[in-house]
């Protein structure tokens, strides 16, 4: 693990760097969003010719230029936060926090529920930056972390971190859960841990490297603090299923119209079929972070480690018979930010080794971006 240096005095101070990384976030977000406007309005005859199998009044809420951020799983955060869960139904492969934040954020917008998702994609995702940069600076030092919060921007599927989805909601929650870990928080870090569980199921992941950072500071008492009430608001989730549709565990059937299924071998059930599949973009994602995580196990600490280790083989170990052993992967891939801070160390003293990484990135964002918002599938 990289040892951070003493505050430099010639370095801002970290109030001004929060409000600098939170700035250059949002900026990028904004140079996102004209690409995707512009994408739309400029090449209407590339749009997918079979997007109405997908599409839904739902998705349509302000124009182009807000809806262009609502695509593909953003009607099933819609649907629940308009009417619920039901059964028989896809909606419960959905946990609930997302939704219920868009629903109550819609309320005193009008009920525009695409705006409201936008909105909650954006703060949080600003808050995941910041919130990743303090954490950064802390394990790794200042410079690490502002590499990392730029590799995060630019990652391929970032752009994921605007539109209605949950992944900026988890990626704020999981940073600030580990961050409050680090300073000895363990009831703050607790509840958001289980906060980030209800919001997507990847957050089970944080539940060993919070046992991890709590307990130097008081054994096993500590860590069970962390853990216990976390586990416990997760598990409200299959509660509700259980009093609304009578099956607590629906979020495991909902996977079936996906062909979602455990792998016997585990997550080297996803990079098996993916290799079968000769599905070389998913796979070279795959092998990329997973070589990430393996050196934030060294360069930022055993607990980053092994939640970035775990984040990623929950996917890996739900390959989908019909549509990809690594379906969705380079999106699920974004709740490995452990991968970010260990990009920011390695590239911290190879600066033409970040640019090229960096223009290699960006560019791919870019194309996926373009893809995303002409109704093609990415990821």
């Amino acid at each position: 693990m990289v040892r951070p240096q003493p505050h430099d005095p010639g370095e801002p101070s970290p109030a001004r760097a929060a409000r600098a990384v939170a700035v250059s976030f949002l900026a990028s977000r904004a140079v996102l969003w004209v690409i995707a406007a512009v994408a739309v309005a400029a090449f209407p005859q590339h749009l997918n010719g079979a997007r109405a199998e997908w599409d839904d009044p739902l998705l349509h809420d302000a124009g182009d230029w807000i809806d262009v951020w609502a695509r593909w799983d953003s009607y099933w955060y819609l649907l629940i936060a308009d009417g619920g869960y039901a059964w028989p139904s896809s909606t419960p492969a959905f946990f609930p926090l997302a939704p219920l934040a868009i629903r109550a954020i819609s309320l005193p917008l009008g009920g525009h529920l695409v705006v409201a998702g936008v909105l909650l994609s954006l703060v949080a995702g600003t808050a995941a930056a910041v919130l990743l940069y303090r954490l950064g600076a802390r394990v790794v030092g200042p410079d690490a972390a502002r590499i990392g919060v730029v590799a995060l921007a630019l990652f391929p599927t970032s752009f994921f971190l605007v539109a209605v989805y949950a992944e900026a909601l988890f990626l704020g929650l999981a940073v600030g859960a580990l961050l409050l870990a680090e300073r000895g928080r363990l009831g703050r870090a607790s509840l958001l841990a289980g906060l980030a569980i209800l919001t997507r199921g990847q957050g089970v992941a944080l539940l060993p490297a919070l046992a991890m950072l709590a307990w130097p500071t008081g054994g096993l008492r500590a860590a069970a603090r962390a853990v216990v009430p976390a586990a416990a608001i997760g598990a409200v989730y299959p509660v509700v299923l259980w009093l609304w549709i009578d099956r607590p565990f629906a979020f495991l059937d909902g996977q079936e119209v996906w062909e979602r299924e455990l792998s016997p071998i585990g997550p080297l059930g996803g990079l098996v079929n993916a290799i079968a599949d000769a599905d070389l973009f998913e796979l070279a994602f795959a092998v990329v972070m997973l070589a990430l995580a393996v050196a934030a196990w060294r360069l930022v600490g055993t607990a980053y480690g092994l939640y970035a280790l775990l984040v990623l083989a929950i996917p890996m170990s739900f390959p989908s018979d019909r549509l990809g052993g690594l379906y969705s992967f380079p999106r699920l891939a974004l709740a490995a930010f452990p991968c970010f801070l260990a990009a920011g160390v390695l590239l911290a003293s190879r600066r033409r080794l970040a640019a090229l990484a960096g223009v290699v990135s960006a560019t791919l964002l870019v194309y996926l971006l373009i893809r995303w918002s002409l109704w093609h599938w990415v990821a």
